[in-house]
């Protein structure tokens, strides 16, 4: 597929027009531009704007005069028909759409048709969700009526990852819009082509002036200068743990709150009566899925020794026919992001190596993949021990590792045993002991005798410890892009 066809495309993430501010396109204040590489070949294929803090300033101004305009003056129903809207649009445009992301991201064609649907499926979910939110009245004082009320923030920030960026526009934009927040979106320079293009169509689909803006540029200047903007209510980020962390100091500078999703470690606990016929593709497609570059990747497999042999068997099986290729290709993945992610990956293969790790089996790179492109073969090690990187450390690539244990305890302490805590699999027939396994687990989605990488859009999602705090999706994402009010009236 090439994008360079899609001439608006182009011109939508073109330098001169690749700031949105007010539903209409502008060059960044400072007149330079980054490279948008294809990751399937290593070459250009297009430029955005490179923003900085005038671009955030101005950004965050026209957010604020929309709250205390037209759309500030919006009700929950007027909010969720445009956001119908605005998912009916995507969904009209879904082909377009997905080859955009899969020539921005390198994934495979039908993974990017998938999650360009689920960034339709956010607006749709939270369109109709709008009106939904209530308030409580409280049992109070005599002569008096105490009630509470749900209200926007005001101004939310959005900072979000190159790895889906379609699906996080629509997870962190549309439930921040259901609740009547101005937005001010920085999408990663990796991968940032789907994100502006999607604001134009949600200006086209009736979104009003300065409701949603977008300020693509470097983290280290645009994203910086948004997470410490004094005019911004609430952040939300995604991202790494090392990237959080300054994310949450700046909004404690500004008093204001945030939602973090650090990333994870996430384990598949596989008991010697689980169905392997059902684990193993599951476990397969969990850390396939994007080529493994998502933060709920199934990156650790704990297996019950008993059953260690038949399962490795499977695994290897499974891995050894995974193709890394082009995204117009039949290849189950795709490149990983960049360069610089490619050469982390190989650090891992090359550390395992030196650690003497068993490579149970390999996937491979497809034949017409370019050699400027970012492939690496998909990898399963095992047995490995614990305490080892690959257990320890997200490696954000197509990396397994598994690892034995004897019994719930030992399982329970190796899962529970690294600083994430994203998602999780229990793998067991027992339905008592799946429940019990699973509820003891310190993760903010566990899943029995199956694995959502992330679950649906209706399923909250965000971690515990370092995997950060705070809920996307489901009504869990609606509340904490508001905050309640209460009012007390006495009436004598």
């Amino acid at each position: 597929m090439n994008i360079q066809a899609d001439e608006a495309t182009l011109r939508i993430a073109a330098v001169s027009d690749g700031i949105f501010i007010d539903n209409a396109f502008h060059g960044a204040a400072s007149g330079r531009s980054l490279a948008v590489l294809d990751p399937a070949t290593g070459h250009e294929i297009a430029r955005i704007a490179d923003g900085t803090a005038a671009d955030i300033d101005a950004a965050v101004a026209a957010a604020r005069r929309a709250l205390s305009g037209e759309w500030g003056a919006w009700s929950a129903l007027e909010r969720g028909r445009v956001l119908a809207e605005v998912g009916r649009a995507i969904l009209a445009q879904e082909e377009d759409l997905a080859r955009l992301e899969s020539a921005d991201t390198g994934k495979p064609m039908a993974q990017a048709l998938g999650d360009i649907r689920a960034c339709a499926r956010y607006f749709e979910y939270y369109g109709a969700a709008a009106d939904k939110l209530h308030g409580d009245t409280i049992p109070y004082r005599p002569g008096h009526l105490a009630l509470t009320e749900t209200v926007p923030h005001g101004v939310t920030g959005h900072i979000i990852p190159w790895n889906l960026p379609a699906q996080m526009f629509g997870r962190t934009i549309a439930p921040a819009l259901a609740m009547g927040n101005a937005c001010v979106l920085k999408p990663a320079e990796d991968a940032c082509l789907t994100p502006i293009r999607l604001c134009m169509i949600a200006a086209e689909a009736g979104l009003p002036m300065g409701a949603l803006n977008c300020v693509p540029g470097r983290g280290e200047t645009a994203g910086a200068a948004l997470s410490a903007h004094p005019g911004i209510d609430f952040i939300s980020f995604t991202g790494s743990p090392e990237v959080g962390e300054l994310v949450q100091i700046a909004a404690a500078r500004n008093h204001i709150g945030c939602t973090l999703e650090l990333g994870g470690k996430s384990p598949h606990l596989v008991f010697d009566d689980a169905d392997l016929d059902a684990a193993v593709p599951a476990i397969v497609a969990g850390i396939a899925a994007n080529a493994g570059q998502t933060c709920s990747a199934g990156s650790r497999v704990l297996v019950q020794e008993g059953i260690r042999a038949a399962l490795l068997a499977k695994l290897a099986k499974a891995f050894s026919k995974l193709e890394a290729g082009p995204p117009g290709s039949d290849s189950q993945l795709g490149p990983l992001i960049s360069l610089t992610q490619k050469r982390r990956v190989e650090r891992f293969f090359a550390q395992a190596e030196a650690d003497g790790l068993p490579l149970l089996a390999a996937g491979r790179i497809a034949a017409g993949a370019e050699p400027a492109g970012f492939f690496v073969e998909p990898r399963v090690y095992g047995p490995v021990p614990h305490d080892n990187r690959l257990n320890q450390e997200e490696i954000f690539g197509p990396v397994l590792s598994v690892t034995l244990f004897a019994d719930e305890e030992e399982a329970l302490r190796l899962a529970n045993g690294t600083d994430y805590g994203l998602a999780a699999a229990v793998w067991s027939v027992d339905g008592g002991r799946a429940l019990r396994v699973a509820r003891r687990i310190r993760a903010g989605q566990v899943f029995v005798n199956g694995y959502g990488v992330g679950g649906g859009v209706e399923l909250p999602f965000g971690g515990m410890k370092k995997s950060g705090h705070g809920r996307e999706k489901g009504f869990a994402a609606l509340r904490d892009f508001s905050t309640t009010r209460t009012l007390v009236v006495r009436h004598g």
